[in-house]
């Protein structure tokens, strides 16, 4: 149902890591967030893992079969007087686009936030769905004039 995410993608971020560079998205390059896809039924499922992020800080679109997902993660109003002894949790912006195949319906997407995961659900079109097709038999003989 899905094409495959570019496979660079993985070893730019195992790159940033190591780098150093890979701590925190921008709007011009925002990091990846992880994704599970899987069928359920009549329905293609999404689940991206978003914890932290604002529920309206969250952006679905698609634009023909092209779905992107964005989100922002911003940093915690602290205290005045607050030190900050370690901070590993990526901030900044994520994005994710995924190729969905013609044979689902893309305008009957539902997305639900909870607990930190974002699930998008995609029902398959009804023209993919399998069906049975009679077979109705002949009137009888016919006659061929030539």
């Amino acid at each position: 149902m899905l094409m495959r995410t570019d496979p660079f993608r993985e070893l730019d971020r195992l790159t940033q890591q190591f780098l150093g560079n890979g701590a925190s998205g921008t709007w011009s390059r925002p990091s990846a967030m992880p994704m599970d896809a899987y069928r359920e039924g009549d329905e293609y499922v999404l689940a991206l893992d978003l914890p932290g992020v604002d529920p309206e800080a969250i952006d679905i679109d698609v634009e023909r079969n092209m779905l992107t997902v964005k989100a922002e993660r911003r940093p915690l109003a602290k205290k005045d007087g607050t030190q900050v002894e370690l901070s590993e949790r990526p901030l900044g912006v994520f994005s994710r686009q995924v190729m969905l195949a013609d044979t689902l319906d893309t305008e009957h997407i539902d997305a639900d936030y909870d607990a930190g995961v974002l699930t998008v659900r995609i029902p398959i079109a009804e023209r993919a769905k399998p069906r049975k097709i009679s077979v109705g038999a002949g009137s009888g003989r016919k006659e061929i004039r030539g």
